[in-house]
């Protein structure tokens, strides 16, 4: 009797597992192989004007920064945010205002993805 209710519960811990597999195997669309962002340099949090890492690429080593249009051409030129790679130790909150108002998304490290390209990032800091 010991050696059946081992073996039910063993089949029960299987089915279990294997059930989430699926779940856990999802990928969520905002993560992207680091090659589709190969001009990230490590260390740095970057963004694009276009999918996929592609565009114009506007980087930043430091951990935050309250207005991203001090020293990226294209948010000065009114250009949305198509993507962004995170290439830090953390996860970076990024906001459409300057000096870190209304928070719109985050990424967390070693990350990136296309985003809905309606806004621009104006700033962002560690989360």
């Amino acid at each position: 009797m010991r050696r059946i209710r081992s073996f039910a519960l063993a089949s029960v811990a299987l089915v279990a597992a294997l059930g989430a597999v699926p779940a856990a195997a999802a990928t969520p669309t905002t993560t992207a192989h680091r090659t589709d962002f190969d001009n990230c340099a490590p260390g740095h949090f970057c963004i694009y004007s276009a999918y996929k890492g592609k565009g114009t690429r506007c980087q930043w080593q430091q951990p935050s920064k309250a207005n991203t249009a001090d020293d990226c051409s294209f948010i000065r030129r009114g250009q949305k945010v198509l993507s962004v790679w995170n290439g830090t130790g953390h996860r970076v909150q990024y906001y459409t205002q300057t000096n870190y108002h209304n928070r719109v998304g985050s990424t967390r490290a070693g990350a990136g993805g296309n985003l809905m390209g309606s806004y621009q990032i104006r700033s962002f800091k560690p989360q």
